[in-house]
């Protein structure tokens, strides 16, 4: 095994953080949360906090298997240890077709951002030229991308900062609300006296889960950056305990001033609502400003996504359930041929793009939830399978264990499968739930007819271990 082809440990901890942040903190809050808070009202603050705090158990639960044994492909090759290789198979390809259904929807953004600026160039070029720079950017090395991603994700990061501490002047000043938000008062009191807290009831709660789960796809690229991590044992728990907190801080503050400033029917219906916060601060350039930082969100996020999807089929090349091209690094230690790969995906999709339309924002999200709600579930379900292996002792000295288990992690794994049902139950939401079961059922027929074969050949990872 010595002779396989491995990757540089060239990521900080601060590079690590940000790319956290980039990969969650995109279309999800810039525009998805309009859609989350039509359907909840103020009560999609409680959807983002139950939420969050399952995603944070994910995270301990990745964590505890990434400080453990910090392996190239993640929590694909966690499946495969402590499910089974089949479990294994399915959650990389699973993983890996979330960030391209994820980039889809990023690159076609960029190119009606660049649109605002210069509508008369055709936005396939700009599609084209964006595909074009991340994948060039993905064959640098490693620290190169790295130190990329903590600038975009830092001009993400403080336009939110500026975002909240501008509606909470807003809110406590009254700075530029004259003739703003049609006339409606702001204040906190814009979170009940507009319907109730929950004016669409329960069912409008559990409807938005669909849109905040996508919200928080792409922070389990924290476990992905364990095979380039300088020191992984101390980078990683770090990365873990501070990123979802943030995000989750991001997410609540942030809905929770929008609220407040104006009442929640109004929120989205004129453009963006980072528009419509600078707009009432008397900001003559708040289109330009957004247009730079949702630029600069869309960039980040297809390149983490690019990152992320690059180096699961990379462990899983090594495992022998991908093709073994894909296991090969350039000489700066890059998988090139899984960006080449991902570069023509995105390609190829550009020309679906042409054909959907503006209101297929839910489809994409919901499609892209269950992906990640399975990639979470067995995550949770790995980390339960490692503790069942491993004896007392060695629990015992797990150097970054789940807190309040098992109690803790099952509760998170109820919560996933809560999700998939909410998928199946919403008339909007059901064909992203047949989309994934095709999808699983053309991985299980895949598995069984090419990769089983291989495997049963001396492979250790054979299913039942045999």
């Amino acid at each position: 095994m010595s002779t396989q082809p491995k990757l540089q440990r060239g990521l900080s901890a601060r590079h690590i953080r940000f790319m956290a942040l980039g990969s969650a903190i995109g279309t999800g809050l810039f525009y998805g949360s309009a859609s989350a808070i039509q359907m909840a009202g103020p009560a999609v603050l409680l959807a983002y906090i139950i939420a969050g705090a399952a995603v944070y158990m994910v995270m301990r639960a990745l964590g505890e298997m990434a400080v453990h044994e910090p392996v190239p492909g993640s929590f694909g090759h966690y499946a495969s240890s402590y499910i089974g290789p089949l479990a294994g198979f399915i959650t990389g390809w699973t993983y890996a077709f979330e960030m391209i259904i994820v980039c889809l929807a990023d690159v076609t953004a960029f190119g009606i951002y660049m649109g605002f600026w210069f509508p008369e160039v055709p936005r396939w070029i700009w599609v084209l030229s964006i595909v074009f720079f991340i994948g060039a950017l993905n064959l640098c090395n490693v620290k190169v991308f790295g130190e990329l991603e903590f600038w975009l994700s830092l001009i993400k990061v403080s336009a939110i900062v500026a975002m909240i501490l501008a509606g909470f002047g807003i809110m406590l000043f009254g700075f530029g609300m004259s003739g703003g938000g049609s006339g409606a008062a702001s204040g906190i009191e814009n979170l009940w006296v507009h319907g109730g807290f929950m004016p669409n009831g329960i069912s409008g709660l559990v409807a938005s889960f669909a849109v905040v789960v996508f919200a928080f796809g792409g922070i389990e690229i924290i476990g992905i950056t364990a095979g380039e991590a300088k020191d992984p044992q101390r980078v990683l728990p770090k990365a873990i305990n501070a990123v979802p907190m943030r995000i989750l801080l991001f997410y609540v503050l942030t809905l929770f001033v929008l609220m407040a400033i104006f009442p929640w029917q109004q929120i989205g219906t004129q453009g963006s609502p980072f528009v419509q916060i600078f707009d009432s601060l008397g900001v003559s350039s708040a289109a330009a400003i957004l247009n730079v930082v949702v630029i600069s969100a869309a960039i980040s996020a297809i390149n983490s996504d690019v990152f992320g999807a690059g180096r699961m089929l990379f462990g899983m090349a090594q495992q022998r359930q991908a093709p073994a091209c894909f296991g090969q690094v350039s000489r700066h230690g890059v998988p090139w041929m899984t960006v080449v790969v991902m570069a023509a995906a995105l390609l190829l999709g550009v020309l679906l793009n042409y054909l959907i339309p503006e209101n297929i924002f839910l489809l994409i999200a919901s499609i892209a939830t269950f992906a990640t709600v399975w990639v979470w579930l067995m995550i949770l379900l790995a980390q339960i399978g490692m503790r069942r292996r491993i004896g007392r002792a060695e629990a015992a000295a797990l150097k970054f264990p789940v807190p309040l288990w098992p109690v803790a992690p099952a509760a998170a794994v109820g919560f996933m499968l809560f999700i998939i049902g909410v998928l199946g139950y919403f008339p909007k939401t059901q064909p992203a739930l047949w989309v994934g079961m095709v999808w699983i059922a053309l991985l299980v027929a895949s598995y069984w007819r090419w990769v089983r074969p291989a495997s049963g050949r001396g492979h250790s990872l054979s299913p039942q271990g045999d």
